[in-house]
């Protein structure tokens, strides 16, 4: 096999990174789960609680707190607008009036009851918020869900940064099990070296799950293409040992079809050193190490267990890195 021409080609893998889902996660605890870490209760929720000093009637209360649980949702954080349980953590709304505007205010309340920060909502016209008007209260939901995000998430920093014990501090433990889905020694080689490329660049490789904080699971997809090329997919995914998805690595390119049937060799060390960049850069961005403390919210005390969040965004064409937390597995700090 000629792996100077396939070497050509396979350097050429677009591998790039989409939004950190790197989704916060509000809550206690400690058993791995961005979106961030968690461990009592199994699956902590963010109540949207009844408003106090909302300036709003019954009806448009429950419609606000519906429309922010949707929003949030939507943004990964597993929310619901209901009286808050015992393990939940509370965002709690209240509004002021300063003429024909009506400010919302939001804070972060932990299970304990204590609050963890607070940030303000853009002003909203004072007779539509006060009416419940439908559009009024979709925009000011709407401009809510990115100031909260980020309230979380620098609530999540704080956090770590002052816990000794958690990943902000300490190399993080990967578990890498066997690729899978490659023709010939593809699955046996992508293995080997992808594990070898990560373990240079910071994290400590595991071949078992026991006590890892991360998987890093790899698949190949070969699928014949026009004038007898094959497209290669080798897709990365990373999740949390509660099966809470991080991120995911794509790459993507052709090759000379069947070129791969026997022997990866060298295709293997280049694929898997583009490889191991995108790994390592999902899971520091899901610690929070590589991204700067947003400075938009004010966060009060070191929270026991705490809320973050992370964007996601949307992959390119072709592949992409992805880092975001699973819709229903609330993000929480990671030990």
């Amino acid at each position: 096999m000629r792996f100077r021409s396939l070497l050509r080609l396979l350097s050429l893998f677009p591998l790039f990174l989409a939004a950190c889902g790197d989704l916060p996660e509000p809550f206690l605890g400690n058993p791995g789960a961005t979106a961030r870490r968690l461990a009592v209760p199994d699956t902590p929720m963010l109540a949207v609680q009844p408003t106090s000093n909302a300036l709003l009637s019954p009806q448009g209360d429950a419609d606000f707190r519906a429309r922010l649980a949707e929003g949030l949702q939507n943004a990964e954080i597993p929310t619901l607008a209901r009286k808050p349980e015992r393990t939940d953590w509370r965002l709690a709304v209240t509004a002021s009036q300063a003429g024909d505007q009506v400010v919302p205010h939001y804070a972060i309340v932990d299970p304990s009851g204590h609050q963890q920060g607070t940030i303000d909502g853009p002003g909203v016209a004072a007779p539509g918020w006060s009416a419940g008007a439908p559009w009024v209260l979709t925009q000011a939901a709407k401009d809510a869900v990115p100031k909260v995000l980020s309230l979380m998430m620098s609530i999540r920093a704080t956090r770590d940064r002052a816990d000794p014990n958690s990943l902000m501090h300490r190399v993080a433990k990967v578990y890498v099990p066997e690729v899978s889905g490659a023709p010939g020694d593809g699955d046996t080689m992508l293995s080997k070296q992808i594990r070898a490329q990560l373990a240079q660049l910071g994290p400590l490789v595991q071949l078992t799950p026991e006590g890892a904080d991360f998987t890093a699971k790899g698949e190949v997809l070969m699928t014949a293409v026009p004038k007898g090329q094959q497209r290669v997919e080798v897709t990365w995914t990373v999740t949390r040992p509660s099966g809470a998805f991080v991120g995911k690595v794509s790459q993507l390119n052709s090759v000379p079809a069947g070129s791969l049937n026997l022997y990866w060799g060298d295709v293997a060390v280049v694929v898997a050193q583009e490889a191991a960049g995108g790994i390592d850069t999902v899971v520091e961005r899901f610690i929070g190490r590589d991204a700067p403390a947003p400075g938009a919210a004010t966060t009060a005390g070191s929270p026991s267990g705490t809320p973050a969040a992370r964007t996601a965004g949307s992959p390119t064409a072709q592949s992409a890195t992805t880092p975001v937390a699973r819709p229903g597995a609330p993000p929480v700090p990671a030990k």
